[in-house]
């Protein structure tokens, strides 16, 4: 790590930050938000639901524990910047093969360490996420803002067909099958295939603008939206594909963005937050048992609860901000949450939904 490089963070509304570069050197561009997680930054790196986005860890160390090959949740690392208070000079771990400053280097991922996450998190919940810059081959910070400026913002910006794949690919069920799951590839985490092979279902991957057609000509038990980056109001060819789903009563399950997107369906609307949920420790209250769980979390948009029909029941609510967290139709097999019940590395409070979906399709069935 080459400690004597220099890092320049500039936000939109011109606050700066001087650090080190870490990682690749170069300069990247996205919205900037922070983590709460203590770890999984392997996880995080890795979920496209960060596409677009730079990532701030709350947590002051990280890299501690290196990098491994089994921890990554998709093909590649999404986040287009990090931003660290210090990136671990040691990897201690039986599991790591890498360090993550080389892993950030061999993706070409542009880190800023050493600056006061503390004030860039305090800054980000006054005024909200916002566009920003990692350079560390520009240090003029009022040439760094007019670039910031010319960049697109996060509203209105479909991103979901940046992260989903070309073609698509079956993941087999663990031991005996049982259901056969279709799943919208909208940035789907590998842990949530995994979930549901678990469970005894085989699942068929599918681009994320497949048409209903070909969705129901697979035959599935089930119907899985995944979670993504990107503005769900910006996804109104795919909102259409879904609703004409809804119609045949396939049971559905919908996760984050794939939530979102169900609200749309049903007629709701969505709309972003000031500065999001992003953290492994979000207390959501599921108002059908009333239980409590603390859940993991990455999203900036959310459903707006008096938007939505008469047909449709928030199962769910966001203690801290009292947001939709999850619905459920009244009268068809299908439900959502906003949050990650397959949460990798963790908590594990919220699993249970993957088994409500299972008891759907075995109704179904």
């Amino acid at each position: 790590m080459n400690l004597s490089k220099k890092a320049i963070l500039v936000l939109e509304d011109g606050r700066t930050f001087r650090g080190d570069s870490f990682g690749a050197e170069g300069e990247t561009f996205g919205e900037m938000v922070f983590n709460t997680s203590m770890t999984g930054y392997q996880e995080i790196l890795t979920d496209p639901s960060y596409a677009g986005q730079l990532v701030c860890m709350t947590y002051p160390l990280i890299g501690n524990y290196g990098v491994n090959e089994e921890d990554t949740e998709s093909r590649r690392p999404w986040v287009e910047g990090f931003v660290v208070r210090e990136a671990s000079r040691v990897a201690s771990n039986w599991r790591s093969t890498e360090s993550l400053d080389s892993y950030l280097k061999r993706h070409k991922i542009v880190g800023i360490e050493r600056i006061d996450t503390r004030a860039l998190v305090r800054h980000i919940r006054d005024k909200g996420a916002m566009r920003a810059a990692i350079s560390s081959i520009d240090a003029d910070e009022k040439s760094l803002l007019e670039k910031v400026l010319a960049t697109p913002a996060m509203q209105n910006r479909e991103l979901a067909s940046a992260v989903t794949i070309d073609k698509t690919f079956d993941y087999p069920a663990e031991r005996e099958e049982k259901f056969h799951v279709v799943c919208f590839d909208f940035g789907v985490k590998t842990n949530s295939l995994r979930e549901f092979a678990k469970h005894g279902c085989k699942i068929t991957v599918v681009p994320a603008e497949t048409s209903a057609k070909e969705v129901l000509a697979l035959k599935p038990d089930g119907i899985f939206l995944s979670n993504g980056p990107g503005d769900p109001a910006s996804m109104q060819k795919v909102v259409s594909e879904i609703r004409k789903l809804t119609e045949n009563a396939v049971p559905m399950f919908g996760i984050c963005l794939g939530h979102q997107i169900l609200g749309q369906v049903f007629g709701g609307e969505t709309y972003k937050l000031k500065f999001g949920h992003r953290g492994g420790n979000q207390p959501i209250m599921d108002l059908t048992t009333g239980k409590v769980e603390i859940t993991s979390h990455n999203h900036g948009f959310a459903v707006e609860a008096k938007s939505l029909p008469a047909e449709i029941e928030v199962t769910h609510v966001n203690l801290n901000d009292q947001t939709v967290a999850g619905l459920r139709h009244k009268n068809l097999p299908i439900f959502s949450v906003q949050y990650h019940p397959e949460s990798a590395p963790g908590p594990h409070d919220s699993e249970y939904l993957f088994r409500r979906f299972i008891e759907l399709m075995e109704k179904g069935k």
